[in-house]
């Protein structure tokens, strides 16, 4: 193995160097990091769907038997799933343990946001950008009215957070929701691969079922109650960031309330197949 010479890891350290300072100064600059992350999302889906193709085709012998539409569907679920994942962890890590929303902390805390927060965001809406493009490519193979305007809500929503900086506390709250993503995504799966009268069918039903009631039902009380709390600082927001507070959760809280009673239906169902 030929010795590097000295210029040539020089020469190396300088574009390391010029690369850190590019990426500083203008990828990951303020004015400029919403609009990466964004693009960063996007990049992220299509990596996501690529790779689920690809594993899927070498992992499950069920896979290269479906239909040229399932198997869109299949990929799509596998990015879908991913983003749940990021979002969930981003989303509890910056409502329950980082301290940029706590009471302690100078500041109101819907004007609160940090570089993290509005990278996370920008993901995010990368990722409904580009869910919602295929949903309403595909309509209604990938879902109906329903998922149109859930994503719609949540891109207007969480575009206005990450580009304002307003109200990213109740974005984040209402985010930590697509924690059952996983699990609506695992069921068609399996419903997909012909184990509807599995064990692993059953679990992921009663899971899903207490997944939801947490996450979509009592988390949604909770963040009306912070609303109630802290309403003379939301009162000073700007109009349009004070009706995303108060509609999207709201509209939101009947759609989960009406799939919960799905779920709970399709659960009874289930038991009673098993017993």
């Amino acid at each position: 193995m030929m010795p590097v010479s000295k210029d040539t890891v020089m020469m190396l350290k300088s574009y390391q160097s010029q690369a850190e300072q590019l990426v500083r100064n203008y990828v990951l600059a303020d004015p400029f990091l919403p609009y990466t992350s964004v693009l960063g999302g996007i990049f992220a889906c299509k990596t996501a769907y690529e790779l689920t193709q690809l594993i899927s085709s070498f992992y499950f012998k069920s896979y290269a038997g479906l239909t040229k539409m399932q198997r869109f569907e299949w990929n799509n679920r596998g990015m879908s799933t991913l983003h749940a994942i990021f979002i969930t962890a981003m989303s509890l890590y910056l409502v329950f343990f980082s301290e940029l929303y706590s009471d302690q902390q100078f500041g109101l805390v819907p004007f609160r946001s940090s570089p993290l927060s509005t990278f996370a965001l920008g993901v995010s809406v990368g990722y409904f950008l580009t869910d919602l493009g295929m949903i309403i490519w595909l309509y209604p193979s990938l879902g109906g009215m329903e998922y149109v305007v859930h994503h719609s809500l949540s891109l207007i929503a969480v575009a206005y957070s990450m580009l304002s900086g307003e109200g990213q506390l109740y974005t984040y709250m209402v985010l930590i929701s697509e924690a059952t993503t996983a699990g609506v995504n695992l069921r068609w799966y399996l419903d997909t691969a012909g184990m509807k009268r599995s064990s692993a069918y059953l679990i992921n039903g009663v899971v899903m079922f207490f997944a939801w009631l947490i996450a979509r039902i009592l988390l949604f009380v909770y963040l009306f109650y912070h609303v109630y709390l802290h309403y003379d600082q939301i009162q000073q927001m700007h109009t349009f960031g004070i009706l995303l507070v108060f509609v999207v959760p709201c509209a939101l809280s009947i759609m989960n309330l009406m799939w919960f009673g799905k779920i709970l239906k399709g659960l009874k169902k289930t038991l009673a197949k098993s017993q």
